[in-house]
């Protein structure tokens, strides 16, 4: 899928923000297309080939309707979690690298019951501040709100 300047996509592992421009840069002796992609939260650019943008898994930003679905999503009953924190990091890591918000919603979900229940280990409460800032990320960007709305509305909703 080809994205255009203003663009709000998501960038798997890094959340979501908006193509600033499309440019070509040498890199390594190869010249080549990059969007340039700027994340809101962190005040980060990323640069991405235009040529692997499927294959990293850029997507478009989920429209402001399904908000409320992801919202949702972390409300629900969770499955029952691996006792195992090994297989539950790598678990929840792959629903991360999927890019896919809901998977994302999920990990936030989980961890963060678990964080009230048991605690959590150092690298899930890694993964959980990763997480919550690629949930954010989007959710800001899909609702045209502040980074803080959006905080205050999942903890209400979490809590």
């Amino acid at each position: 899928m080809a994205f255009s300047i203003g663009d709000k996509v998501v960038y798997p592992m890094h959340g979501a923000g908006v193509i600033e421009s499309i440019e070509d840069h040498e890199v390594l002796g190869e010249r080549r297309g990059y969007y340039i992609m700027r994340l809101p939260l962190g005040d980060m650019k990323v640069m991405i080939p235009v040529e692997n943008a499927d294959e990293i898994g850029l997507r478009q930003v989920i429209p402001s309707e399904e908000v409320s679905q992801v919202l949702d999503l972390l409300q629900a009953e969770p499955a029952p979690m691996d006792n195992n924190w090994n297989h539950r990091y790598r678990m929840h890591l792959e629903k991360i690298k999927s890019g896919d918000i809901f998977a994302v919603a999920e990990v936030v979900r989980n961890l963060t019951l678990r964080n009230k229940g048991k605690g959590l280990s150092t690298g899930e409460r890694k993964m959980l501040e990763s997480a919550w800032q690629i949930l954010v990320s989007e959710l800001v960007l899909a609702k045209g709100v502040e980074a803080g709305t959006v905080e205050s509305l999942l903890q209400r909703v979490l809590a």
